[in-house]
C-alpha cells in the first residue's frame, strides 16, 4: 500500500512538472546565431534557465553532438573567423565555448564575441554557454543558456 502511495505521488509530481513546463514555454532565452564570412547561421538552443514575467523555468537537454545529430554542419574554411550574434539587450556578460571533436573537448578562447575555426579538416561541435550575471552580486545569475552548432572545416 505504501509503495502504491509513493507511485501516485511520483505520478502527480511528474504531471505537475509537465504542466508547469508547458505554462513557461514562452519563457526562453533569446536566439543566437553565428556569423561566418558573409552569412549568419542559427544555433540550436540547448540547456537553459530563464525567467519571464516573474516565472522561471530550467530545461536540461542533450549535449551538442546529440542535439545536432540530424543537422548538417556549416562549411567553413580553415582559420575563418566565427562571430557570435545575439540581438538582445542586455547582452550576456559571461561566455564559455567548448569545442568537441572525436570525443575530445577543448575550451576555446573567445575575444570580442569571436573565435577562429580550426585549421585541421574535420567536423567540430560547439557549445556556446552564456550567462547574464548580476553586476553587484557576482554569484547571482539572471539567466543562462547553451547554444549548439557544428562546423565542417574543408
Amino acid at each position: 500500500m505504501m509503495r502504491m502511495g509513493l507511485l501516485l505521488i511520483l505520478l502527480f509530481s511528474l504531471a505537475g512538472c509537465s504542466s508547469e513546463e508547458s505554462k513557461h514555454k514562452d519563457a526562453q532565452p533569446p536566439s543566437a546565431s553565428i556569423h561566418i564570412g558573409e552569412k549568419n547561421y542559427k544555433t540550436k538552443l540547448g540547456t537553459y534557465c530563464w525567467s519571464s514575467n516573474n516565472k522561471g523555468v530550467c530545461v536540461d537537454t542533450a549535449g551538442p553532438v546529440e542535439l545536432l545529430k540530424d543537422q548538417k554542419p556549416i562549411h567553413t574554411k580553415p582559420g575563418e573567423t566565427i562571430q557570435f550574434v545575439m540581438d538582445y539587450n542586455p547582452q550576456p556578460n559571461q561566455f564559455h565555448v567548448v569545442q568537441i571533436n572525436k570525443n575530445e573537448e577543448l575550451e576555446i578562447p573567445v575575444k570580442n564575441n569571436q573565435f577562429t575555426a580550426p585549421t585541421q579538416k574535420g567536423i567540430y561541435y560547439y557549445s556556446y554557454g552564456v550567462w547574464w550575471m548580476d553586476k553587484k552580486d557576482k554569484n547571482l545569475s539572471h539567466g543562462d543558456a547553451f547554444y549548439a552548432f557544428a562546423i565542417e572545416v574543408k
